[in-house]
C-alpha cells in the first residue's frame, strides 16, 4: 500500500521539483518514441539507454493505476495508527543503531537528523522489503506517452535513460508504478541529481546498499530546503478557547504567541520559546490531536503532498527519535467518504476549487472549509462535520 501513497503525491511533487515541460503525447507509440528518442540523444544518452528505451511497450497496469482513486480516505489517527507500526518502530530502532555511523555522516553533510531518514525508509518500503514490482521504464514511457498528465512523467524519462546508459541501474529496473525507485523510492532526476556513493564502493545502488540509500535520501531532503538541526514537528494540548482563525500549518507565530492564547506540551507545561515560528496544525479539528509545524515540515509536503501521509511521516519521526504517541483526544465525529462528497459538491457550488469530489479532505478542501467556517460564524479549525454539512 505503502508505495501506491507515494506514487500518488510523487505526480505532484516532481512537477514542483522540475519545470514543467509541454510534451508532445498521445499518437503513434512507435514514432512518438523515436521523438523521446531524439529528445534523449540531444542530451546525451547513449547507445544503451537508446537501446532500452526502443524495447519499451506500453504497461496497461501502470496506467490502471493511475487512473484508480485515491486512497487517502481514512483519518490521522487511523492512518497513522496503521503505518506506525510496532514493527516500523522496532525496525526503525535496530538500523539507527546498525547504520549509526552512516547516519552520523548524512548528519553532518546534509543536516538531517537521522529519524527524518529512518522514518521515510519505513514508510516508502518497510526498509527495502518492498520496493515496486513495475518494470520502471516501460511504466514511465507508458504514463509519458498516455495524455492524462504527460508533462509530469516525460521529465523523467531522460534521466531514467542516463541512469540505464552509465550502467547504473539495469534497462530491466522495477520499482513503483510513477517511476520511483529503491528503498525510499527516489524518482530518477533525484537518483540522478541527488545520488551519493554511501558505502565507497563506486556504486550509488538505491536497491541493494543501505548506505548509499541514507545518504542519498538525506541528500535529496536537504536539496527540498531542509533547515539544519530544526525541529519539524512539536505535539501540543489546545485550550478549550482561542483564536481558531489563526491556527493552520502556513500561519505562522512565535511560540510565545501560542503559549499567550494557552497552547502548552501535553504535560500541561508552558512553550519554551525556540526563536523559531510554527503553525498549529489540526489534522482533525480543534478537539483532536494537536501539532506545531516548523519551517521543515514544509519539507513533508515536498515529498508528499498529502497532509496525512506528512503528518504520519513526520510523526513517526519523533517516535523514532524518543517522543511518545500522540495523543489522539476526542475529535468531533468526521463525514463519511458520500457525506464528503456532498460537502465538497456544495463548496464547489459556491465557488470553491476544491480540487476533485472524491471524498478525500485535501488541502483546498480543508481551505475551503476554514473560510465557510468563518463566515458561519463556527470555529475555524478545518474539520468536516456534520454541523457544517447541515449548515451548507
Amino acid at each position: 500500500m505503502h508505495l501506491r501513497l507515494h506514487a500518488l503525491a510523487a505526480l505532484f511533487m516532481c512537477a514542483t521539483a522540475l519545470p514543467a515541460m509541454a510534451q508532445q503525447c498521445g499518437g503513434d507509440f512507435e514514432t512518438w518514441k523515436q521523438g523521446v528518442a531524439t529528445e534523449a540523444k540531444a542530451a546525451g544518452a547513449g547507445a544503451v539507454g537508446l537501446a532500452a528505451l526502443e524495447a519499451a511497450t506500453i504497461d496497461e497496469k501502470a496506467l490502471a493505476r493511475d487512473r484508480a482513486q485515491g486512497v487517502f480516505t481514512q483519518t490521522f489517527i487511523e492512518f497513522s495508527n496503521r503505518m506506525i507500526s510496532a514493527y516500523r518502530l522496532k525496525q526503525g530502532a535496530a538500523n539507527l543503531k546498525k547504520y549509526a555511523e552512516v547516519f552520523a555522516r548524512a548528519h553532518q553533510q546534509f543536516g538531517v537528523q537521522p529519524p527524518i531518514i529512518a522514518a521515510f525508509w519505513a514508510l516508502e518500503t518497510d526498509f527495502g522489503a518492498v520496493q515496486g514490482d513495475f518494470h520502471t521504464l516501460n511504466a514511465l514511457v507508458t504514463l509519458a506517452h498516455d495524455c492524462r498528465r504527460p508533462d509530469l512523467f516525460r521529465q523523467q524519462l531522460v534521466p531514467l535513460l542516463e541512469l540505464i546508459d552509465r550502467g547504473v541501474v539495469p534497462a530491466d529496473v522495477e520499482g513503483a508504478w510513477a517511476g520511483e525507485i529503491g528503498q525510499t523510492q527516489i524518482l530518477p532526476s533525484d537518483y540522478l541529481a541527488h545520488g551519493v556513493d554511501g558505502d565507497g564502493d563506486g556504486k550509488i545502488d538505491l536497491r541493494g546498499s543501505a548506505p548509499d540509500v541514507i545518504m542519498t535520501t538525506a541528500s535529496k531532503i536537504q536539496s527540498r530546503g531542509w533547515k539544519r538541526d530544526q525541529p519539524w514537528i512539536e505535539e501540543v494540548r489546545v485550550p478549550d478557547d482561542m483564536p481558531w482563525d489563526q491556527t493552520g500549518r502556513t500561519n505562522k507565530l512565535p511560540l510565545t504567541q501560542w503559549a499567550q492564547w494557552g497552547v502548552t506540551y501535553p504535560s500541561g507545561a508552558p512553550l519554551v520559546d525556540n526563536g523559531l515560528k510554527a503553525g498549529l496544525a489540526l489534522p482533525m479539528g480543534r478537539k483532536g490531536p494537536a501539532f506545531l509545524t516548523y519551517d521543515n515540515f514544509d519539507v513533508y509536503l515536498e515529498w508528499n503532498q498529502s497532509f496525512t501521509y506528512a503528518l504520519t511521516a513526520a510523526n513517526l519521526a519523533a517516535r523514532l527519535a524518543g517522543a511518545p504517541r500522540f495523543d489522539p483526544r476526542n475529535p468531533e465525529p468526521g463525514l463519511d467518504g458520500d457525506q464528503m462528497k456532498a460537502l465538497q459538491t456544495k463548496l464547489e457550488a459556491r465557488g470553491y476549487d476544491v480540487g476533485t469530489v472524491d471524498g478525500i479532505l485535501g488541502t483546498n478542501t480543508r481551505e475551503a472549509i476554514r473560510k465557510e467556517q468563518m463566515r458561519l460564524g463556527m470555529a475555524v479549525d478545518g474539520w468536516p462535520t456534520p454541523e457544517l454539512l447541515g449548515k451548507l
